[in-house]
């Protein structure tokens, strides 16, 4: 059922489905900021006093991260929603590594609310 609602999302297949819910079974369950924060796609910046560093993503789970910079990629073809968000993120000076990194974090908090909401993907 979980598997099903995860891959009625455009750009989400059986392969990263499956591994979304064995690496992340508390998928559904957690905000968006604190599922962002799990899977590693919280951004964090370096920075002390008067220097500013840059910003980061790391730690948290990195075979949910790997699965879903590939669903990201495929996404961002193939699902007019996350294609648009990329599109506007690059449009406006982003580089598309940047976009792509986005465009995860987005796909992650969607697949987040459908398993919460119970509810499959639906086109705006």
């Amino acid at each position: 059922m979980r598997e099903a609602l995860l891959t009625s999302v455009p750009g989400v297949g059986r392969a990263t489905a499956r591994t979304l819910l064995a690496e992340m079974p508390e998928l559904g369950s957690l905000d968006r900021r604190q599922i962002a924060s799990l899977a590693g796609l919280a951004p964090w910046t370096r920075q002390s006093g008067k220097w500013k560093g840059k910003s980061f993503i790391g730690g948290g789970r990195s075979k949910v991260r790997a699965v879903l910079f590939m669903a990201a990629l495929v996404a961002s073809r193939h699902n007019p929603f996350l294609k648009a968000f990329r599109d506007r993120l690059v449009a406006s000076g982003k580089p598309k590594i940047v976009a792509i990194v986005a465009t995860m974090r987005k796909l992650l908090t969607i697949l987040n609310a459908i398993i919460r909401e119970n509810k499959p993907w639906q086109n705006a």
